[in-house]
C-alpha cells in the first residue's frame, strides 16, 4: 500500500521529541508488569513463503559475502604471512568509511523516487557489483612485497564494502516494511535468518578447501577460486529480492530543499533523530557485543583448535574446526525455528535473554573441552554457542521495524534505510573489531607462526583464556543492555493503530 504525502515540520524540535517519547516508553514499561496480551496475525499481514525464502536468500548473500571475507583472512597470514595486525586492519579500516556510507544509503533509499521503488534498483545493481569486486579482491598476485598485499586488498576491500552496502542496506530495510505484524516481523526474521546461517554452514571448511593440495596448488590459488564461485552465487541470488519482492511504502518525500545543501541537512538531521532513539540503541549496543564476541571467536578459535588441540597441525586443526563449525551451523537451524516460535510466546526480549544466556554457557564450556587428549571436545560447545547468533538475528530485526513504527508515530516519517543502515553498520563495525582486536590479541599472546607447533605455554593459556570468556563477557553486557528495551507487543499493538487510524488505512482487528 503506498503512503500517502505527509506534510513535514520543518521546524522539529528534536530534544523535545526524545523527552516525549521518553516518557512514553518510562510509562509503558510500568505497564509492562500487567498481564500481556496477545493477538493473532490477520491473514492479510501474513507473508506468502515463498515470498519470505526469497528474502532470505538475501540474508543469504549478506552472510556469504561478510563470512567469507572474514574467514578467508587467515590466508593472508598463513599463505602470505602477512602481520596478524595488518591483516586486522585490513578488516577494520575499510568499515570506518562505513559509519558514513552505511547511513547515506539508508538515506538514499527512504528518499528516492523511481517506477522501480526505493529499495529495489539498489538491491539489484548493489549484488551484481558486490560479486564481481570480491572475485577481483582474491585475485592476488604473486611474488609481491607485503607492503604490496596490504593496499591492494585495503583499496579493493573499500570498493567492495562500497558495493556490498548499495546491496545490504536496502535488502534490510525491505524487511522491515514487508508486513505490519508484530509476530508475522518475527517470523519473517526468522526464515531469513535460517537461510542466511547456511554459508556458516559452509565457511568453516573455507580453509580446508583453499588448502586442500588436490585442487589447488597453495592456499593463494585456492583463495582465488574460491572467491570466483562466491561472487557468481552472491550476484546471482542477490537480484532475485529485487525481482519478485514489493515494496509496502513506494513513496518518497514530495516537499523541501532537494538540493545538495538541503539533502545534506535532511540527512544529518535523520541521523540525529535516529541515533536519538533509547530503545535504537539499545539493540544496536547489545548486537555488537554478541556479535563482535562471536566474530572475535570464529577468527581466533582457528588457532586455539590449530597450535593447543592439534599441536600445530594446520590441516587436521582446519578438519576440527570444520567440523566444529558445522555442528554449530546445524544447531543454529533448529535454534531459530525455536526462538522464533518462543519469541511470538514470551516475547521477544525474554527470548533473547535465554538465547544469549545459553551461548555463554558455551563459550566458557571451551575452556574445559578444548583439550588435545580429548579432540572431539570442542564439537561441545558448538550447539549453545549457535544460540547467540540464532537469537540475536532472529529477534533483532523484528525489533527494529518495531522501533521504525514507534519513531514514524513521532516524527511522520518512515526511516527503515537509516534505521537499518546504522543497524548493520553495527554489525559490520563488529566484525572489523573483531578482526582487529583478535590480529592485536594474537600478538599479546606471543604467537609466532614460524614456531608452528612449538609455542610457548603462556602463549597457549592466553588464547584459550581470550577465546573462551571474552566473549562470554560480551554477551553478558549485551543482556544487560536489553534489560530495560521497552517496546511490548501490547505497546506495538497500539502504536500500529495510531499510525493506520493516521493514514486512513484499516483499523487493526481487536481482540
Amino acid at each position: 500500500m503506498s503512503e500517502p504525502p505527509r506534510k513535514r515540520d520543518k521546524a522539529v524540535d528534536v530534544p523535545e521529541l526524545i523527552e516525549d517519547a521518553a516518557a512514553s516508553w518510562h510509562n509503558r514499561l510500568g505497564d509492562e508488569k500487567l498481564a500481556p496480551e496477545h493477538w493473532e496475525t490477520a491473514p492479510e499481514d501474513r507473508i506468502p513463503f515463498l515470498q519470505k525464502i526469497v528474502y532470505g536468500l538475501g540474508a543469504f548473500v549478506n552472510n556469504l559475502l561478510a563470512a567469507a571475507i572474514g574467514g578467508m583472512a587467515i590466508v593472508l597470514n598463513l599463505g602470505l604471512g602477512m602481520n596478524p595486525a595488518l591483516v586486522g586492519l585490513l578488516g577494520a579500516l575499510p568499515r570506518l568509511t562505513d559509519a558514513i556510507t552505511d547511513p547515506l544509503m539508508g538515506y538514499i533509499s527512504d528518499n528516492t523516487r523511481s517506477k522501480w521503488g526505493r529499495r529495489r534498483p539498489y538491491i539489484f545493481v548493489g549484488a551484481l557489483l558486490a560479486g564481481a569486486i570480491y572475485i577481483v579482491l582474491w585475485q592476488l598476485p604473486g611474488g609481491k612485497s607485503e607492503s604490496f598485499y596490504f593496499w591492494y586488498f585495503l583499496t579493493g576491500s573499500f570498493f567492495f564494502y562500497l558495493a556490498y552496502t548499495m546491496f545490504a542496506t536496502p535488502w534490510v530495510a525491505l524487511g522491515y516494511e514487508l508486513t505490519p505484524d508484530f509476530h508475522e516481523r518475527t517470523r519473517l526474521m526468522g526464515v531469513q535468518n535460517f537461510i542466511g546461517q547456511i554459508p556458516y554452514l559452509i565457511a568453516p571448511w573455507f580453509l580446508w578447501i583453499m588448502t586442500n593440495e588436490a585442487w589447488f596448488q597453495d592456499q593463494i590459488s585456492g583463495a582465488a577460486g574460491l572467491a570466483i564461485v562466491i561472487g557468481i552465487v552472491a550476484a546471482g541470488l542477490g537480484i532475485l529480492p529485487a525481482i519478485f519482492l514489493r515494496e509496502r511504502f513506494v513513496e518518497a518525500r514530495k516537499e523541501g530543499d532537494r538540493s545538495l545543501g538541503g539533502e545534506l541537512r535532511e540527512f544529518a538531521r535523520g541521523m540525529k533523530i535516529t541515533l536519538s532513539s533509547s530503545p535504537f540503541l539499545k539493540l544496536c549496543l547489545a548486537t555488537f557485543l554478541v556479535f563482535n564476541g562471536f566474530m572475535l571467536v570464529s577468527s581466533f578459535q582457528f588457532y586455539v583448535i590449530i597450535y593447543w588441540v592439534f599441536g600445530g597441525d594446520q590441516a587436521l586443526g582446519a578438519e576440527y574446526a570444520g567440523y566444529a563449525g558445522t555442528v554449530g551451523a546445524i544447531a543454529t537451524f533448529a535454534v531459530i525455528i525455536f526462538i522464533t516460535w518462543l519469541g511470538t510466546k514470551i516475547g521477544k526480549r525474554k527470548a533473547f535473554f535465554f538465547a544469549t544466556g545459553v551461548s555463554i554457557v558455551g563459550y566458557v564450556l571451551k575452556w574445559f573441552t578444548y583439550h588435545p587428549d580429548f579432540p572431539w571436545g570442542v564439537l561441545i560447545p558448538a550447539p549453545l554457542i549457535a544460540f547467540g547468533l540464532g537469537g540475536l538475528f532472529t529477534l533483532m530485526g523484528s525489533m527494529i521495524a518495531d522501533v521504525v513504527d514507534e519513531d514514524e508515530l513521532i516524527t511522520h516519517e518512515r526511516r527503515e534505510g537509516m534505521f537499518g543502515s546504522i543497524f548493520w553498520w553495527v554489525v559490520k563495525l563488529g566484525m572489523a573489531a573483531a578482526l582487529a582486536v583478535g590480529g592485536v590479541l594474537l600478538n599479546v599472546t606471543g604467537f609466532d607462526v614460524a614456531l608452528e607447533g612449538a609455542q610457548t605455554a603462556e602463549t597457549l593459556v592466553m588464547m584459550r583464556a581470550f577465546d573462551a570468556f571474552i566473549p562470554a563477557v560480551t554477551s553478558l553486557i549485551a543482556i544487560w543492555a536489553v534489560w530495560s528495551y521497552p517496546i511490548t507487543e501490547q505497546t506495538a499493538h497500539e502504536t500500529r493503530q495510531k499510525l493506520e487510524a493516521r493514514r486512513g488505512e484499516a483499523p487493526v482487528a481487536e481482540l
